[in-house]
């Protein structure tokens, strides 16, 4: 089997994936290494810093890449370089369906910009085909970005509109055209953006309330719209278990919507639905692998970044001349659960990042979700976001019915839960807010769950704010230097990088 580099991101979201014999080795997003958010890859240049960032997770060199494997014919490499292109909307696909570690699925792939907008496919371990299921004009993820504008968000601003949505009702009483399934394409009305942005205007306190419930009633109407089209993809279709890819996945709303239908026995979303998760899907399908060997369980892990070794990290902290302490495990969840408890804001860094876009403990702000002023500090210090802005938490497995009600497990924090006792997390919750981002712990999580478990003994409430680690409007941190910059450079008040330790 060949060493194969995919590549992904022509206009935002560049990223470079590798994968050796059906498994992905690595994978990192262009904008973690040169810290310009939702970077592109340059037309006709390689990312070669990102690419030998990636390569150096599996010990391999420049002259070990067989072929280069692209699923946007945007995307150009050097004429000199072997490169293997492959239908975008297939590697949506498999990138879904081969990170799940489910023997078969009906794949549902929406992403906007594409023809067609979205696309039905079948998987097994013989492969993935596309389904007979045909689709005209614009689809969800169009719709959707639309309706964020309309309402008065900038460009490429769809979690904007996810976020307004948690706190409205969609009490429906602006009458809104109707946008209607048709079995082979939706019908929109010519007016539907003038309405949503006649329906926006205003100023005020009332104005800012009516806007939330807009938001919170366009995305209930996208969202029936949704469950009918899948509803009649597992009428045509068939299968038992659904796999999820493109943008619009990005939307935990949508995703915990059919999640809940019970349309299919399991539903799965992967770590990056998005244009930068096709780096993987690309590189999977190049390698020919995934049609001999099923899906690979390492190409499953959320944790394909880069890592780096306690003499990396030291030598990081010693170039800096700063002082820290180096902890035992135990020691280090006992300082930083009394951290926490406390009120303090904790950053938290350790083994391979994240490849999705959401930080799942290994390059993580974490906080007490029971801290008077967590919002606050989270929102106008940490993130200088909206006050209306919720944050995800990470809670142990085996007590999310306790809190929670939604879908049984959610381990990439893809699916959005109503919260049982407000009271409890009042200080984490934004006036009118009652559901939030989870994300489920279990024991395999190592260190981070232990973390979890004992600021529950401790607090009586087993789980943490957790957020991704980055400064304002910047990406989630990758090499310790990023760490230790944006821990100067905000207000957290802790930092572990493995077991070393630095406060302020």
């Amino acid at each position: 089997m060949a060493v194969v580099v995919g590549l992904a991101g022509a206009s935002r979201n560049g990223a470079v994936a590798i994968c050796d014999a059906g498994d992905v080795v690595g994978m990192c997003e262009h904008e973690r290494i040169t810290r310009t958010r939702r970077e592109p890859l340059a037309p006709g240049k390689l990312p070669t810093q990102t690419i030998s960032t990636v390569l150096r997770i599996g010990q391999y060199s420049d002259t070990d890449v067989e072929l280069l494997a692209v699923a946007e014919r945007r995307l150009t490499v050097p004429a000199e370089l072997p490169v293997e292109y492959v239908d975008h909307h297939l590697a949506h696909a498999a990138t879904s369906f081969y990170t799940s570690q489910l023997p078969n699925a009906t794949v549902v792939v929406c992403d906007r910009g594409d023809e067609p907008e979205l696309s039905v496919w079948t998987a097994d371990e013989g492969g993935i085909r596309r389904a007979d299921f045909e689709w005209r004009g614009p689809g969800l993820a169009t719709l959707y970005s639309l309706a964020a504008e309309s309402i008065g968000f900038q460009s490429e601003s769809e979690d904007s509109l996810e976020a307004l949505a948690r706190v409205g009702k969609p009490r429906r009483d602006n009458h809104l055209p109707h946008i209607a399934w048709r079995g082979d394409g939706l019908h929109v009305p010519a007016d539907f953006q003038s309405a949503v942005s006649d329906a926006a205007r205003g100023t005020g306190a009332k104005t800012s309330a009516r806007r939330a419930n807009l938001a919170a009633q366009l995305q209930q109407h996208l969202g029936d719209v949704l469950l009918e089209i899948v509803t009649s993809i597992q009428r045509r279709v068939g299968g038992s278990h659904l796999c999820l890819g493109g943008g619009l996945f990005y939307n935990s709303f949508f995703n915990t919507l059919l999640a809940r239908s019970n349309l299919y026995a399991k539903t799965f979303v992967p770590a990056n639905p998005g244009n930068a998760g096709v780096a993987i899907g690309a590189a999977l399908l190049s390698s020919g692998a995934p049609v001999h060997r099923g899906h690979a369980s390492s190409s499953a892990s959320p944790f394909l970044g880069p890592g780096f070794t306690p003499e990396e990290i030291k030598a990081t902290l010693d170039n800096c001349k700063l002082s820290y302490d180096y902890l035992s495990t135990g020691r280090l969840l006992d300082q930083t659960t009394a951290a926490l408890a406390k009120g303090k804001l904790v950053g938290w860094f350790q083994d391979r990042m994240e490849w999705g876009v959401r930080a799942l403990g290994n390059r993580s702000i974490l906080a007490s979700p029971c801290a008077p002023y967590v919002l606050e500090n989270l929102n106008r210090f940490l993130k200088h976001r909206e006050p209306h802005r919720t944050y995800s938490v990470a809670v142990c497995a085996e007590d999310v019915s306790k809190f929670f009600c939604g879908p049984p497990q959610s381990p990439l924090m893809e699916y959005e839960y109503e919260v049982l006792d407000r009271d409890l997390l009042r200080h984490l919750l934004p006036e009118h807010a009652s559901r939030l981002r989870v994300q489920t712990v279990d024991a395999s999580a190592g260190t981070f769950y232990q973390l979890l478990r004992a600021f529950g003994d401790v607090t009586g409430v087993p789980m943490l704010v957790n957020t991704s680690f980055n400064g304002f409007n910047e990406p989630i941190v990758c090499h310790p230097r990023d760490a230790v910059r944006v821990f100067y450079g905000t207000g957290l008040d802790m930092v572990a990088l493995g077991n070393l330790v630095i406060q302020k």
